[in-house]
């Protein structure tokens, strides 16, 4: 059933998604749905949330690989390709006000793993750990189909792309800068 909705509001946002729609998807009772999620709202929610705690849960945060770590959220990008596009659809929707617990606490606890192996002096500290972590996440959406970058097309363009989001992390947490 969250499969369902995960592809409907990926398609369509939480203003565009039907209930209708998702229960059909599902082979589920629409009636069934709104009696235990209580809206569309709430509906999106529990994908978010169950999205969020599968990805932190299967793609644990290596602050001493954060290369290997880029490439394996590249690879769960490639794998849930409705993903970034939920995460859009809470951010236009939702606003980042709205950040459910699960991505806060996972993210403050990425941060605390990047500013021990930072202190430790495993990997660069010239990058505040937050922002490392958002220069992290945000290369490795370059997976993503959504991107549709041509020059970089098909399985080539894939594993190229793949290379670079490897190599640039690489880059950013070298301690001495290269």
């Amino acid at each position: 059933m969250l499969e369902a909705a995960a592809t409907e509001f990926a398609e369509r946002g939480i203003a565009g998604a039907r209930v209708d729609r998702i229960a059909a998807a599902a082979s589920a009772n629409k009636a069934l749905i709104y009696s235990y999620f209580g809206n569309k709202e709430d509906l999106f929610d529990a994908v978010f949330h169950a999205l969020v705690v599968d990805t932190v849960e299967d793609v644990p945060i290596d602050p001493d690989d954060l290369p290997g770590y880029a490439a394996r959220l590249f690879d769960r990008v490639q794998q849930q390709p409705y993903a970034l596009r939920l995460a859009l659809w809470h951010s236009l929707e939702r606003g980042s006000a709205s950040l459910p617990a699960a991505v806060v606490a996972a993210n403050r606890q990425k941060a605390d793993a990047i500013a021990a192996a930072q202190r430790a002096g495993r990997i660069s500290d010239r990058f505040p750990p937050g922002e490392l972590l958002a220069l992290v996440t945000g290369l490795s959406v370059l997976g993503s189909p959504d991107l549709a970058l041509t020059h970089t097309a098909g399985p080539d363009g894939l594993a190229a792309r793949r290379r670079t989001v490897v190599e640039s992390v690489r880059i950013l947490t070298a301690k001495d800068g290269t």
